[in-house]
């Protein structure tokens, strides 16, 4: 038995209530807007083009309990700011009428204008090279080894050999005054080795993308489908469909009968939903789909751990779950901030590395 996912499932069980998930949703959605804020400047400072649609999210449901259930939520996120709107079916259809074959299950949904969704795979590669045109050194195809410790503080970090080029054969042993460990469901892990216990364990999940055959049929507005617990974003000429979660350790695995039963379940709801809009054929009958696999870096709360620890010159930014392209820009600038000695940049989201 894995223990350390009981544990996290016990504490995940102690925040389902009504108090702690208002308490967590307002740490979240002030995480949310800052970093909404910080991505825009990014964009505008480097000119990144990432199949950004600026065209909100909407996310529909197929039972009246649980769009009752989202109406509520949809008002507790609003007196925090954001415009959360709850729409009848046929307001939804209007904003994204890709779904209006599948409208006749439809009974209301929740649409944010606010929202975008874009391409997080394209913009982290090319946020890459401009901060290796800026001076940042990047070591790919490398491991962290250990983090070596001296006198309660972290002195050095160990990583393999790897990559390319005359170093790559050789581990490093690199030197820092400060060292974040942002290595997401392995954060937890790699921190244990010092002595810091954070309560993060990999969710796994699963995306489909598929080539898109009829272009003005599909949806261009990032939607979610509360039903099947998956959502829908156009990529260019591709449609992205993502969802699901398994509590089964580090597994990658895509071959295994459930995880392919995993992605075919994704491309069958898009052909439940958008008949006939994206290429649903399996590899054996000619298609093209590509499946992919990762670790959600959980934690029983959803808020990530974006502070330092108790080991000096460490620094934790991790446990973004679901939401790391969400909220991996704002992250980002409030660590450096922290880092550099300013004060907490966001009100009412608490910055630490201790659980």
């Amino acid at each position: 038995a894995d223990w350390q996912q009981w544990r996290w499932g016990l504490r995940f069980l102690a925040q389902c209530n009504d108090a702690a998930f208002a308490r967590n949703v307002e740490q979240l959605v002030a995480l949310g807007a800052y970093s909404h804020v910080a991505l825009k400047e990014v964009v505008a400072d480097t000119g990144i083009a990432f199949d950004r649609l600026e065209r909100g999210i909407a996310h529909y449901f197929t039972d009246t309990r649980s769009f009752d259930g989202a109406a509520e939520a949809a008002e507790l996120i609003r007196g925090f700011g954001v415009d959360r709107r709850v729409v009848s079916r046929d307001e939804l259809l209007a904003i994204e009428p890709a779904f209006r074959s599948f409208g006749h299950r439809i009974v209301g949904g929740t649409y944010t204008a606010s929202d975008e969704s874009g391409d997080a795979r394209s913009f982290t590669q090319q946020l890459a090279r401009h901060c290796a045109a800026r001076g940042a050194r990047l070591l790919f195809g490398r491991s962290v080894l250990r983090l070596h410790t001296v006198g309660g503080a972290v002195e050095s970090l160990a990583v393999s050999a790897g990559g390319t080029g005359d170093s790559a054969r050789n581990d490093l042993e690199l030197k820092a005054d400060a060292v974040v460990v942002a290595c997401g469901s392995y954060s937890a892990p790699l921190l244990r080795t010092v002595g810091v216990d954070l309560p993060i364990y990999p969710g796994k999940g699963y995306s489909a993308t598929l080539a898109i055959l009829q272009p003005d049929a599909a949806p261009q507005v990032s939607t979610i489908d509360d039903e099947m617990k998956c959502a829908f974003t156009r990529l260019g000429d591709t449609l992205r469909v993502a969802g699901t979660i398994e509590l089964a350790g580090f597994d990658h695995a895509l071959d295994t009968p459930l995880a392919r039963a995993r992605c075919r379940m994704l491309v069958d709801r898009v052909a439940t939903v958008l008949p006939g809009v994206c290429d649903t054929r399996t590899e054996a009958d000619g298609g093209t789909p590509h499946f992919w696999t990762g670790l959600r870096p959980a934690t029983p709360t959803n808020i990530p751990f974006i502070g330092r620890t108790a080991v000096g010159k460490l620094w934790v930014n991790a446990g973004h779950g679901t939401l790391g392209w969400t909220h991996g820009a704002g992250s980002g600038k409030a660590m450096a901030a922290l880092i550099d000695g300013d004060a907490a940049p966001i009100a009412g989201f608490r910055f630490s590395g201790r659980a």
